[in-house]
């Protein structure tokens, strides 16, 4: 059975997946976990949905996961590992077939889940000590615009992005990566595709290389996806 998501750290897409073949007694072992992005969508935050309870659930299904592995699936959906879906999948299956298996400190599945998320959240302290912004020239009307290029080893840029709108650095600025960018304009969070790795500007790249992948990126401007 196919299980789509709308992307790469669609972590309501794989709770409402998951829960639905959960209920209807799907082992993990059958299910192919696929990408499947439609417009808009592909730049999708990596939280949890706002619902208490996923939907076509039985109560009895998701009372006995525990808070901990939904803290831990939102980590692990922010790796690069392409199978981390169907890891996610096993352990809920499991927690919830196999109740002793959150008292199992060296369960193999578990381990590699939380060795992953260990990956991630450093990945995300890296972002957010190693982004360096350059301030370009003010334009036409004075506005001034910070840039950064980065490479995240991880899908961080969602989870790095609000907090770089949160210390109100400047009032504008652009975070570009291979996989997404990320502008931020009096705090509203604007994403983007990414830019190649090779065709990104260098620290030494004129302002004017700046301004045109900046250009090039957010014009016309794609819909808001997140705010702070």
């Amino acid at each position: 059975m196919e299980a789509k998501l709308q992307g790469p750290i669609d972590l309501a897409g794989f709770r409402d997946e998951a829960t639905n073949l959960l209920a209807h007694q799907v082992r993990p072992e059958d299910v192919v976990w696929s990408l499947h992005p439609t417009a808009g969508d592909q730049y999708l935050q990596p939280a949890l949905a706002s619902a208490s309870r996923p939907r076509n659930v039985a109560r009895a299904a998701t009372a006995i996961v525990p808070a901990s592995f939904l803290r831990l699936s939102e980590f692990v959906v922010l790796h690069r590992d392409p199978e981390r879906f169907a890891l996610l999948y096993r352990l809920l299956w499991r927690l919830v077939h196999e109740p002793g298996l959150r008292n199992d400190p060296v369960d193999a599945d578990m381990l590699h889940a939380q060795h992953m998320a260990h990956a991630v959240r450093r990945d995300v302290h890296k972002m957010k000590a190693n982004v360096r912004f350059i301030t370009l020239a003010p334009g036409p009307q004075g506005q001034s615009l910070q840039v950064a290029w980065y490479e995240p080893t991880h899908h961080v840029v969602e989870a790095v992005a609000p907090w770089y709108a949160k210390r109100g650095t400047a009032p504008q600025w652009a975070i570009f990566t291979p996989e997404r960018s990320v502008r931020c304009d009096a705090g509203q969070l604007i994403y983007a595709p990414g830019i190649p790795a090779a065709r990104a500007p260098g620290d030494m790249a004129p302002d004017s290389l700046w301004q045109e992948w900046f250009d090039t990126v957010f014009q016309p401007q794609p819909s808001p996806l997140g705010q702070t």
